[in-house]
């Protein structure tokens, strides 16, 4: 305890004599294999900043999900979460996916008539997402069964390993990667 308390004075002396310097934000990560930096409660508040009238309990719960899954697979959880904001508009689905399919990332939507793949549950529809996101980023196999069904279309396994190959091939906008981007500089 008596070691405790001097180190906290030799802080709280240190921190009164010395100017503080702030450290630089980390950069947000170009990869989309990796580990995320940013924990649930950093996510669930940086998606409410931007959606205040969303089910808070919901992010949460798709936060934790998203960290889950993306540490089983070796993606970057950050990179994932983003992704699932812009692709849903952070769960707003004002484009041919509805909340009721459980596709937070546009799996087959390709336009009307074409609304994309429905999951059964969100646990489901957010594996398929990180294992989509894993054949774009990695040749490595999958460590859990294939739920992804377009998984097999992404040839060759490992094609962008960054979010901004991800332009003209995952989404045909041009500016999707750079609009990935953009939501990464601001969540970190």
């Amino acid at each position: 305890m008596k070691h405790r308390v001097v180190s906290s004075f030799i802080f709280a002396a240190i921190v009164a004599f010395c100017p503080v310097m702030a450290l630089p934000d980390p950069n947000p990560p170009l990869l989309i294999m990796g580990n995320g930096l940013m924990d649930s409660e950093q996510l669930v508040s940086f998606f409410m900043e931007n959606n205040p009238d969303a089910d808070e309990q919901r992010v949460a719960r798709l936060a934790d999900l998203y960290i889950a899954e993306c540490a089983f697979e070796g993606v970057n959880s950050d990179v994932a979460f983003v992704q699932m904001c812009l692709e849903t508009g952070f769960l707003r689905f004002q484009g041919l996916v509805s909340s009721e399919m459980n596709n937070f990332c546009g799996l087959g939507s390709v336009g009307p008539g074409q609304p994309g793949h429905s999951f059964p549950d969100e646990c489901t529809g957010i594996r398929a997402h990180v294992q989509h996101l894993k054949a774009y980023g990695s040749a490595d196999p999958l460590n859990g069964d294939l739920v992804d069904p377009r998984y097999h279309y992404v040839t060759p396994r490992g094609k962008s390993p960054d979010i901004l190959g991800l332009a003209g091939t995952w989404a045909a906008d041009r500016l999707y990667g750079d609009k990935l981007l953009d939501l990464l500089e601001r969540l970190y």
